[in-house]
C-alpha cells in the first residue's frame, strides 16, 4: 500500500508537470495509450482479455463513468490549483466511501462515525479556505473527483468477482484513453511531443501500472483494516514533492485541515475494524461446553 501510494504520488506530480505544455486531454491519450499497451499485453498473457458480457455489464460501464469523471476532474485540479492541496482534498476519499455505503448501500453507520465523516468535511473546507480572499474556486474539481473517485470504489464492490482485476483495468483504461483522444481538438489540439515530455508521460503511465498492481496486491493479500489506513502515507510524498519540486509551503489552515481530515479517516477505519470484530464475534458458533 505504501508503494502504491509513493507511485500515485509520482504519477500525479508527472502529470502536473506535463500540463504546462500540453492539455488534459493529450495527457490522457499519450499516458493512456502507453498504460494500455502494457495492460493489454499483461490480460493477453494471463488470458483475461475481457469478452463481450463484460464491455456489456451495466455495472462496468458506471464504474467506467465514474472512473472518467473522476479522471478529468482530478486533472484539471492538478493542473490549475497547488499540487499538495488537491492530494490533502483526496485523502476524504474514504470518508466520501463510508458516507456513500451508508446512503446509497444501507450499510450501518453508527453516530461516532457519522461524526468523524462531519469532522473530515470540515477539514476539507478549511483546507479549501472558503474565505473571500482564500478560496480557489478551481479547488472544487477536486472536491468533485472525489465523489467521482468515491462512487468507483463503491460500485467495484458490485462487479462480478469472476471478472479479473486486469480486465476491469483494460476495459477502463481503453475507455479514458479513447475519451482523451476524443477531446484533444475541443481542448486546444494536438501539440508536440519532445523527447523529456514524451518520459515524463512514459514515466507516469509505468508509475499508474506499478501503482496499481500493488493496491489490488495490498487489498487482497492483507487485512483491510490494518492496510487502508497506509493510504495516508500517500501525504508525506505529497507535501514532500510539493515543497521539492513546485515550491509549494504548506499553510497553516492547510495543516491544520489535513490533520482533521486524516484523524477522523483513521477513526473511521478503526470504528469499521471494531464493528466487524463485534459482528464476527457475533455470528461465530458458541464454543462446546
Amino acid at each position: 500500500m505504501v508503494l502504491a501510494m509513493a507511485m500515485f504520488i509520482c504519477n500525479d506530480a508527472l502529470v502536473k508537470a506535463a500540463s504546462t505544455q500540453i492539455s488534459i486531454a493529450q495527457i490522457m491519450f499519450v499516458r493512456g495509450a502507453m498504460t494500455l499497451v502494457l495492460v493489454f499485453l499483461i490480460a493477453r498473457h494471463l488470458g483475461a482479455l475481457p469478452t463481450r458480457r463484460m464491455l456489456t455489464d451495466r455495472t462496468m460501464l458506471l464504474r467506467v463513468f465514474f472512473e472518467i469523471g473522476a479522471t478529468l476532474t482530478y486533472l484539471t485540479a492538478l493542473s490549475r490549483i497547488p499540487f499538495a492541496n488537491a492530494s490533502s482534498i483526496l485523502q476524504s476519499l474514504p470518508l466520501a466511501v463510508t458516507l456513500g455505503a451508508a446512503l446509497f448501500l444501507g450499510e450501518p453507520v453508527g453516530w461516532r462515525r457519522w461524526v468523524a465523516i462531519l469532522v473530515g468535511f470540515i477539514g476539507v473546507l478549511v483546507i479549501l479556505k472558503p474565505g473571500p480572499s482564500g478560496f480557489v474556486p478551481d479547488a472544487l474539481f477536486a472536491v468533485v473527483a472525489v465523489f467521482f473517485t468515491a462512487g468507483r470504489d463503491l460500485v467495484t464492490k458490485r462487479v462480478d468477482p469472476t471478472i479479473p482485476s486486469i480486465s476491469v483495468s483494460l476495459f477502463t483504461t481503453t475507455a479514458i484513453t479513447s475519451l482523451g483522444a476524443c477531446l484533444i481538438v475541443p481542448m486546444g489540439g494536438w501539440r508536440p511531443l519532445d523527447a523529456d515530455m514524451f518520459g515524463l508521460l512514459a514515466l507516469a503511465a509505468l508509475a499508474v501500472l506499478v501503482a496499481y498492481q500493488c493496491i489490488i496486491l495490498a487489498m487482497r493479500n492483507g487485512e483491510i483494516s490494518f492496510v487502508a489506513p497506509f493510504r495516508y502515507t500517500s501525504l508525506i510524498w505529497a507535501l514532500g514533492i510539493g515543497i521539492v519540486f513546485f515550491g509549494e509551503i504548506p499553510t497553516n489552515s492547510m495543516m491544520i485541515g489535513i490533520v482533521l481530515v486524516i484523524g477522523s479517516g483513521l477513526y473511521t477505519f478503526y470504528r469499521e475494524s471494531r464493528r466487524r470484530q463485534v459482528t464476527a464475534g457475533e455470528t461465530d458458533p458458541a464454543p462446546p461446553a
